[in-house]
């Protein structure tokens, strides 16, 4: 598959988002999955509360940040044993009480309504990403899954989202991002995208301490008037 995008002037405008905390709630079952990798290592389960502060950027961070929490470091071997017993659990209870979250489904339906390009870019392993939207049903409505595995970066490093727009044939001069953590947001910014961060995510800090374009609380604020106005913002800035 080419990752080479369609020329700007003929591919349409895309809508980037980013999976967990974005588009779906992951959380519960996130959290047994890490909890069945720390109660296997001897140490406390975790509660939904602190798995704000351990989620964002991939299962093998997450775990490290679980682990570090209770004061055990991991070396290089454990971090990869629990890693393995993680995807392991995850994967096989997929997509267990995971959900989009309120709006989204019509939310979407209207974005492709309106001609947009819907891609996934996040720091989830892609065949993970791809397995829970196939589970959901979901899985055709994006022109691209992408997962931290997909390129040789992933965010915040800002080439993961425009590899993302490649790959999905979509135009980086008419492009958005909507995420839930600084990671989505730093990496729409230095791409020179604007992003749209939604207020119900994974983040241990306020969406609103990393300066995001716009900040929704329910996808039915997500309106396309919204998204044309950002990106006519962007494209003048651009000039």
């Amino acid at each position: 598959m080419s990752h080479s995008s369609a020329p700007a002037t003929t591919a349409k405008p895309i809508i980037v988002f980013d999976l967990d905390g974005t588009l779906v709630d992951t959380a519960p079952d996130l959290l047994d999955s890490l909890n069945h990798c720390l109660i296997a290592c001897g140490l406390q389960a975790a509660d939904p509360v602190s798995l704000r502060k351990f989620v964002g950027s991939g299962a093998k961070v997450m775990i490290e940040r679980a682990c570090q929490a209770q004061n055990k470091v991991l070396n290089g071997e454990e971090l990869q044993e629990l890693f393995a017993l993680f995807m392991e659990h995850y994967n096989g209870n997929m997509p267990g009480h995971s959900a989009y979250f309120p709006g989204v489904a019509a939310c979407l339906n209207r974005l492709h309504a309106a001609g947009y390009i819907l891609a996934v870019c996040t720091n989830k392993f892609e065949v993970s990403a791809k397995k829970l939207l196939e589970s959901m049903g979901e899985a055709r409505r994006f022109a691209a899954i992408c997962g931290q595995d997909t390129f040789p970066y992933r965010k915040p490093d800002p080439r993961h989202i425009t590899s993302t727009i490649a790959l999905a044939q979509g135009n980086p001069h008419q492009a958005l991002m909507v995420g839930d953590s600084r990671a989505d947001i730093d990496a729409a910014k230095a791409a020179g995208i604007p992003v749209i961060a939604v207020d119900f995510g994974y983040t241990d800090l306020h969406v609103s301490h990393y300066e995001p374009s716009r900040i929704i609380s329910h996808y039915d604020e997500l309106t396309q008037d919204m998204i044309d106005d950002l990106m006519a913002q962007a494209r003048q800035a651009a000039e």
